[in-house]
């Protein structure tokens, strides 16, 4: 190779790498998908070897183009740690920021909470992303999660964001319409609304084994959003933490004394990435929100 690759190319090459597909490349860049595939032709050619194998499903790295992720990794760490630096205030925050959240602790704690991280930083925008997994770190899908598990491996700044129980609730009809709870052992007479089993997320989120229960399930859903609708319509019992049923709505607590599962919810970013500025700032908002309003994850 006579001279270096251009920078820019090996940003193709790495959100080629991230969306596993020409056009899904292209959707993140902003361009025409012909324009991924020339920057990519350009770039194999300056390597003189192919970089990505070419399949019906997608694009794969090939043992040469692994070899070259980390070190345009790095470099992209480094651009965007020297733009931040060198071209933004530090009066505030710019650029996007892709957070990681499950479902209902996004929709209910994340959401209504945003406005004054948005106000205190106006060039920042904020997409949040309501999977029905982890988001993936390691590829880019996200800049920072919150995860129920710690991750184990990978250079991540890791924090424990706050402690969260889940209590067993139903509605009122539900409750009013069947045999009595006082006693763990009422359960037998009630029905239960679950995850579906074999697509847990986590081994955290399996909290009738962990509370000794047997369920009898009448109804599981991949999301709690779902299991929270079907417990409002008085299908049956759902573990559910207090920021997914506050106090005074619709669902009640059953045994709330006795029938809990508590959890840990972890802020997870690279290590890399939690150098930018605009990263720390929503790093940070988003611990002053748990920290702040203890009563969303313990009653």
């Amino acid at each position: 190779m006579n001279q270096l690759p251009e920078w820019t190319d090996l940003r193709f090459f790495l959100e080629l790498t991230r969306a596993g597909t020409l056009s899904g490349a292209a959707r993140r860049l902003g361009v025409e998908h012909s324009t991924v595939s020339r920057r990519i032709h350009r770039l194999e050619a300056e390597f003189k070897t192919p970089l990505f194998d070419r399949r019906r499903e997608g694009y794969e790295l090939t043992e040469v183009g692994q070899s070259l992720l980390p070190h345009a990794e790095a470099m992209e760490s480094s651009v965007l740690a020297a733009a931040e630096e060198l071209g933004a205030t530090h009066a505030a925050a710019r650029g996007v920021v892709r957070l990681g959240a499950p479902e209902v602790f996004g929709s209910r704690v994340i959401a209504p909470r945003i406005g004054p991280l948005l106000d205190d930083n106006p060039d920042l925008r904020v997409d949040l992303l309501l999977l029905p997994r982890y988001a993936n770190l390691a590829n880019r899908e996200a800049d920072l999660g919150v995860t129920l598990e710690a991750p184990e491996t990978g250079r991540y700044v890791v924090t424990r964001l706050t402690e969260v129980r889940y209590y067993l609730f139903a509605s009122r009809d539900y409750l009013a319409s069947r045999p009595v709870i006082t006693r763990r052992e009422d359960l037998a007479d009630h029905v239960f609304i679950d995850y579906v089993q074999d697509q847990l997320m986590t081994s955290g989120l399996d909290f009738y084994s962990a509370l000794g229960i047997v369920p009898r399930r009448r109804f599981c859903c991949t999301g709690m959003l779902a299991q929270h609708e079907a417990a409002l319509a008085g299908v049956g019992l759902c573990m559910l933490p207090p920021f997914g049923a506050p106090v005074g709505g619709p669902l009640v607590p059953v045994l709330p004394e006795d029938l809990f599962v508590q959890r840990n919810f972890w802020l997870v970013a690279p290590a890399d990435l939690f150098r930018l500025q605009r990263v720390r700032v929503v790093w940070d908002h988003l611990r002053r929100v748990t920290e702040q309003s203890p009563e969303l994850f313990r009653q």
